[in-house]
C-alpha cells in the first residue's frame, strides 16, 4: 500500500511542472507594442525594418517565457511583443506564439492611447 502511494505521489509531481507550464497566460503591460523584430548584432535590432537598440539589462522571453541572452538570437526573426524605455530603447521582448500573435494587439502608441485594453483578459478592443 505504501508503495503505490508514494508512487502515485511521485507521478505527480513528476507531471504538475508540465500541467502548469501548458495553462498559464502571459500577461503583457498596457504600454506593450507589437511589431516584426529581427535581432541582428546586438545591442542593434529592427523593429518593422527600423533601427533600434536594445536597452542594457533587456530581457528577453521566448515563447515559453524563459530568459533568452539577445546575443543567442542573432538572425533570428519573429513577432513579438516589446516595451520601450524613456530614452526610446527596447528594454522588454516577448517572442510569441502563434496563438498570442493572431490576438489583436497595438503596434504604435496612437493605437494603444486611442483602443481599450482589458489587462484581465490581456485583450484589447478598438473603439
Amino acid at each position: 500500500m505504501f508503495r503505490c502511494s508514494a508512487a502515485l505521489a511521485a507521478l505527480a509531481l513528476a507531471a504538475a511542472p508540465a500541467l502548469v507550464c501548458a495553462q498559464v497566460q502571459r500577461t503583457f503591460p498596457a504600454d506593450a507594442l507589437r511589431g516584426r523584430i529581427e535581432f541582428t548584432k546586438p545591442p542593434a535590432v529592427e523593429i518593422e525594418e527600423e533601427a533600434a537598440r536594445l536597452a542594457p539589462g533587456v530581457k528577453v522571453r521566448d515563447a515559453r517565457n524563459m530568459l533568452i541572452l539577445s546575443g543567442a538570437l542573432a538572425g533570428r526573426k519573429g513577432v513579438v511583443n516589446y516595451t520601450l524605455d524613456t530614452y526610446g530603447l527596447v528594454n522588454a521582448v516577448w517572442i510569441l506564439t502563434d496563438a498570442e500573435a493572431k490576438k489583436l494587439w497595438p503596434r504604435t502608441r496612437a493605437q494603444a492611447k486611442a483602443w481599450t485594453f482589458d489587462p484581465g483578459s490581456q485583450t484589447w478592443t478598438k473603439p
